[in-house]
């Protein structure tokens, strides 16, 4: 038994999805993302409380019918809003592995789940929003809709869309007609809505009760001077990622 783990470790590991996994962790790693943890102790118990809730939002790949990209939410645009980059990208391995273990599916659908429906919208999530906090006002309405709904919805479509059209990467994926997979892009881009309308949800109800919560938001990069100075002293003042 532990032979035959070990067997799949490796060749999971070894696989397109795993080297690709690994690469992009080993990038975050070089930013000491355990860091932001120990720093910001506010987000110790958002931490926690999303290693266990977002498993479960991962294991309804259980009981979604399978024709390549699964339709299903990811958190991931969340993360790296609140947690930042470095950090996102390292908790989206236990919540993909204890995802796919909750759904019972193999660790190779696993890792291809985690690469695409976590690491790679939860990178480009940080490309967009990198661009919009360059190029559009600093303003509190501009990171909500901006990187809160529309960087999500973008994010997703779009990694979404390059899962889909890689190809027949499997037999159940092979097996879908032009047609469907039409179908499937459309169905994607309409979760990755879904998911853009929660995050920013999720993003305008932090900032204005949790903005340590927060790591990409600040008061003083987001707020007029005046509504700045009439925010407590409390609110978070968050200059990272």
């Amino acid at each position: 038994m532990p032979t035959m783990l070990f067997h799949d470790l490796l060749t999971v590991a070894l696989s397109g999805h795993g080297l690709a996994a690994m690469a992009v962790t080993g990038v975050a790693l070089a930013f000491r993302p355990w860091a932001t943890l120990r720093q910001t102790e506010a987000l110790q118990h958002p931490w926690l409380a999303v290693l266990v809730v977002l498993p479960w939002f991962w294991a309804t790949q259980k009981i979604v019918p399978f024709f390549g990209p699964q339709m299903q939410l990811s958190g991931a645009c969340l993360m790296v809003l609140m947690f930042g980059w470095p950090l996102a990208m390292l908790t989206l391995w236990p919540v993909a592995f204890l995802g796919g273990w909750l759904a019972g599916v193999s660790m190779d659908r696993t890792t291809e789940l985690l690469l695409w429906n976590g690491m790679m919208p939860g990178t480009l999530a940080l490309l967009i929003g990198l661009a919009t906090r360059r190029f559009l006002p600093h303003h509190l309405f501009v990171y909500i809709l901006g990187r809160g709904f529309l960087t999500t919805a973008l994010a997703l479509g779009i990694s979404g869309s390059v899962w889909l059209w890689m190809g027949p990467a499997t037999a159940a994926q092979a097996s879908v007609a032009p047609s469907n997979l039409s179908e499937l892009l459309i169905g994607r881009w309409l979760i990755s809505w879904a998911e853009a309308f929660a995050t920013g949800g999720m993003t305008a109800i932090f900032v204005a009760f949790h903005p340590e919560w927060m790591v990409t938001y600040s008061d003083q990069r987001y707020l007029p001077k005046q509504e700045r100075a009439k925010a407590p002293s409390s609110r978070s003042q968050n200059e990272k990622r």
